[in-house]
């Protein structure tokens, strides 16, 4: 895989925060730091990007007997095996 090298600015905050995540030992440098939170980003897209086709299915095709968390268990499930998570 290729790697593109970028310049980034962050706030103070933000600096604090990366640190404190280093200062775990969860992560090398920061670059291995914002390549995981990026990983993660696109991870939940992808999931909320299912379950939002998933909810206007089931808009079109009428009324379900699944409660709210049943459903959203099922959409993640699907989303799983279909290989989009």
């Amino acid at each position: 895989m290729a790697m593109v090298k970028k310049s980034i600015t962050v706030t103070d905050q933000q600096e604090q925060w990366m640190q404190a995540q280093l200062a775990t030992g969860n992560y090398a440098s920061d670059s291995e730091l914002l390549r995981d939170l990026i990983r993660k980003e696109q991870t939940r897209a992808a999931e909320i990007e299912a379950i939002r086709i998933k909810l206007i299915e089931a808009e079109q095709s009428g009324f379900v007997e699944k409660s709210p968390s049943e459903m959203l268990a099922s959409f993640r499930e699907e989303a799983r095996n279909n290989g989009k998570l």
